[in-house]
């Protein structure tokens, strides 16, 4: 920049050159441009300013002298240089130290909106604005000038500049405040959309006049995002289960933590979420209150979450014990009861959970029994390794004991149909029946028989043997081991045999007596009627 000049210098000049000697050649003191002086002789401040141009004492001076500066009223210079346009230095005619300033001013801005939308910022930005202000009003003269005619046109000019920049930037904050109020104002409802369509209306000018309020405008969008996000998990969590629900809570406890302020917003979630319990399926509303309600409390608002459980829970615990029940998943069904009994043992829905819980151990030994049954006809695991079934009635309680017959034969296939059941959750007992054998000999008769050898023979008749064990349904408990004889008819006038060989020998020495139906009924009756 061009030295501070004095006013008392501005008006100085060099000293006047000597005055020629009278007595000297006035040829010797003219020289190629002597012409040009003689032209001008009529303007003696440009005939002495020739003649001193070739005074070779003063001849270095002049040539070295810059440039001096416009003369500028030192507000109007302050206040054009206030527009950050660089209007004062043009004003003073010093275009180099506008561009430097405009090239300067333009990356501060660029720092300021696009990589540090920080305060400490926006503080050296407003310091840069001062120091131009300054330095235009120094380069002016400072409070050393005296203001010239040309001061008011000066001023004018300047404010021309200055005021639409300096109100341009005022509005725009004034604008900025306002949107940043609604943003509060909406995030503390817990309306983060409203808060992110506030954000919205921010543009580049705002980031020209206010940046660090549209960085903060853009945190807002960011947590906002990332509550949504987190908000959708949760949500999907209804249909996902409890991983989705799990990884929701966990996003937006990192969302409270990476941006504070937004507790009430967070509290809206929530609400949102809690809403849709009870789902329509009682085992997914159960899995998802039984996370809320284990899950450690963490002082933040999804601790609220947490509240609706002991609402919600019980209902869904026993509902989904039914549930269970009706596709007889007896060993879930069981555990959903007794988990109510556990957590609410007082709740009012307890007495059916216990209720669940008789049913449910009921259903499971049941199925037991059945699977160790098998087929009535068939070999049976149950007579080797019996199990109980607690719902049955106890041995005894009634006439008849009503049987299931494990091991059927000709002859329990003909015992009274009240005495015997097709489902085993009828029956009182379990008669385990082995193959029906040769009993004790009723009586031996003597038979003619005519063939190739005719002859006779005696023929015993064994009563019906059939080796027994009956079992209490109810406890499993073995009540007796024995071998049930079937009495019948026996030595009949004309006995009918079969004969495989060639020679007839006669009827085997050994047949079993033929049961009546009274003869069955009577051998069995012991066991089934007590």
């Amino acid at each position: 920049m061009p030295p501070h000049q004095d006013p008392a210098d501005e008006t100085a000049s060099p000293p006047p050159d000597p005055l020629p000697d009278p007595e000297s050649d006035t040829s010797d003191v003219h020289g190629p441009d002597d012409v040009h002086g003689s032209e001008d002789a009529g303007d003696p401040d440009e005939a002495v300013g020739s003649v001193g141009s070739v005074d070779s004492d003063d001849e270095e001076w002049v040539d070295e002298e810059p440039a001096e500066l416009r003369e500028v009223d030192p507000p109007a210079a302050a206040i054009g240089n206030a527009s950050l346009l660089g209007v004062g230095y043009l004003m003073l005619g010093d275009r180099r130290a506008a561009i430097v300033v405009g090239w300067i001013t333009a990356v501060l801005l660029l720092v300021l909106t696009v990589i540090f939308r920080s305060v400490w910022v926006e503080i050296v930005v407003v310091l840069w604005w001062a120091a131009v202000a300054v330095h235009g009003w120094r380069l002016a003269g400072g409070r050393a000038a005296t203001p010239g005619p040309r001061a008011r046109r000066q001023r004018l000019i300047a404010l021309a500049a200055a005021v639409p920049v300096v109100l341009f930037v005022g509005l725009l904050r004034f604008d900025a405040a306002g949107v940043e109020r609604d943003v509060d104002d909406a995030r503390a409802a817990g309306d983060c959309t409203a808060a992110v369509s506030a954000v919205d209306r921010l543009w580049f000018g705002h980031r020209l006049a206010n940046a660090p309020l549209t960085a903060r405008g853009q945190a807002t969008v960011e947590a906002c995002d990332a509550i949504a996000g987190a908000e959708r998990e949760l949500q999907s969590s209804v249909a996902g289960g409890v991983p989705l629900l799990q990884s929701g809570f966990k996003s937006l406890t990192g969302a409270l933590a990476d941006h504070p302020g937004y507790e009430r917003v967070v509290d809206h979630v929530v609400d949102r979420f809690v809403a849709k319990l009870p789902l329509t399926n009682p085992c997914d509303t159960r899995a998802l209150t039984t996370w809320l309600r284990t899950r450690e409390a963490q002082g933040n608002p999804l601790d609220r979450a947490a509240e609706v459980v002991p609402g919600v829970e019980p209902t869904a615990m026993l509902q989904c014990g039914d549930a269970l029940m009706a596709r007889e998943s007896f060993t879930e069904a069981r555990q959903r009861y007794q988990e109510l009994l556990d957590v609410y043992p007082k709740h009012e829905l307890a007495p059916k959970a216990a209720e669940g819980v008789q049913k449910a151990v009921w259903a499971i030994e049941l199925a037991n029994v059945r699977s160790l049954l098998g087929s009535p006809s068939g070999t049976s695991r149950y007579c080797a390794t019996p199990a109980p079934y607690s719902a049955a009635a106890p041995y005894g309680a009634q006439n008849p004991n009503r049987a299931w017959i494990s091991g059927t034969n000709k002859h329990t296939d003909r015992l009274p149909g009240d005495w015997k059941v097709d489902d085993v959750a009828k029956a009182t007992v379990v008669l385990c029946a082995e193959a029906p054998r040769d009993g004790s000999v009723k009586e031996t008769c003597n038979y003619l028989f005519n063939g190739v050898f005719s002859g006779s023979k005696d023929v015993s008749f064994h009563r019906v043997a059939i080796p027994v064990r009956l079992y209490e349904l109810k406890t499993g408990r073995l009540i007796t081991t024995t071998t049930v004889e079937i009495d019948g008819e026996s030595c009949p006038a004309v006995v009918k045999y079969t004969t495989r060989s060639v020679l007839d020998t006669g009827p085997a020495s050994d047949m079993t007596v033929t049961p009546s139906d009274a003869d069955i009924t009577t051998a069995f009756n012991s066991l089934i009627n007590t």
